[in-house]
């Protein structure tokens, strides 16, 4: 019971970084010691449903809790406090970095130039990434009212790429969804859900949400399973480039949020740069400790 407690809210933590462009799920998952478990749960559930399946049940529970029950919370801080919030996920970032680089250099091997051009190689993909960002669609409730069979489709291969980003650490499935425009209407969307449960009996409500999350949710789901399982083919018989590959994309996506408009659009009064210095360090130090103990 006590494990199934721990990943549920190992869950809400995942859900609720998944609201916040930039922020890796995958590094996340890694902070929080359940990225391994999840890729071998997903890709070999047929061999052991009851084990994998009380794994993952209170996980995506998790998850959907926190998506739905602190989207408002995640804006607002975004909103009011970006500054300090931006710094405490990159510290997070940060403080997990040493011990995933540490999986690069297991076995005393030397690193060698193919492990160094793949640590490289994110920092100049995800900083013309991030230059391509947008502000996306102005009006989501418009957007719902007029949204046809092409949008549906294009939400559906959004959903692909959103979740492909999301399970690879140090990509934002996010900030995916932001390059692709569609952030805002999926965000409002996932919000609507509150607004319905209060309000069973809107079923329009609950069509404009269906219509909006239905194809975007299947299409996630075959990107999750698609890229998992390439995840682990490539851990299986390229550990020790993946893990450099993997610690590039980390600190460049570090990089992205730090130069990101959440924070250099932020005021940097002395009592915000004080505050986010805190929660960078916090962010450091709990990543550290939770990867020591679970990496």
């Amino acid at each position: 019971m006590k494990k199934v407690v721990a990943d549920f809210f190992c869950g809400l933590a995942f859900g609720i970084t998944q609201i916040v462009p930039g922020v890796s799920g995958g590094t996340v998952a890694i902070v929080l010691g359940f990225y391994f478990r999840l890729v071998k749960a997903v890709n070999h559930f047929g061999e052991n449903r009851r084990e994998h399946l009380l794994f993952l049940a209170p996980l995506l529970l998790g998850t959907a809790a926190g998506l739905v029950l602190f989207s408002s919370l995640v804006s607002h801080l975004l909103e009011r406090h970006a500054f300090p919030t931006m710094l405490f996920f990159i510290g997070l970032i940060l403080g997990v970095v040493p011990h995933v680089f540490s999986k690069v250099r297991e076995g005393g091997e030397k690193i060698g130039a193919r492990e160094i051009a793949l640590f490289l190689l994110p920092f100049p993909l995800l900083l013309a990434m991030s230059s391509l960002r947008g502000d996306g669609l102005a009006d989501p409730a418009e957007v719902i009212a007029g949204m046809g069979f092409p949008l549906m489709l294009f939400l559906f291969f959004a959903g692909i790429l959103a979740a492909a980003a999301l399970v690879i650490p140090g990509v934002s499935g996010s900030f995916m969804l932001l390059l692709l425009g569609v952030y805002p209407l999926v965000v409002f969307s996932v919000s609507s859900i509150r607004l319905w449960l209060i309000d069973v009996a809107n079923v329009a409500l609950l069509l404009d949400i269906l219509r909006v999350l239905g194809p975007f949710a299947l299409g996630a789901l075959a990107g999750v399973l698609s890229t998992l399982r390439l995840v682990e083919k490539l851990l299986e018989k390229r550990q020790k480039p993946v893990y450099a590959a993997i610690t590039g994309l980390m600190l460049a996506s570090a990089l992205v949020i730090f130069i990101g408009p959440e924070v250099r659009g932020s005021e940097a009064s002395a009592p915000a740069v004080v505050a986010g210095l805190a929660a960078l360090c916090l962010g450091c130090v709990a990543a550290f400790l939770l990867g020591r103990k679970r990496l």
